[in-house]
């Protein structure tokens, strides 16, 4: 599971797939805004995603 924010706001919890339905982008994409290269990149107002460890 993935959580999406939209720089401090909140979007949805959901699969790579799912979340890239929901913003209308590749699920590559999805995978890219998790990287340390896309965080460095970006500014405050971009997309973020984070993994979401489930036990």
């Amino acid at each position: 599971m993935y959580a999406l924010y939209h720089g401090d706001t909140f979007i949805d919890i959901g699969t790579k797939e799912y979340l890239a339905k929901l913003i209308n982008v590749k699920v590559k994409s999805i995978g890219f805004y998790m990287s340390p290269t896309y965080l460095k990149r970006t500014n405050y107002n971009s997309w973020i995603v984070i993994k979401i460890e489930e036990d």
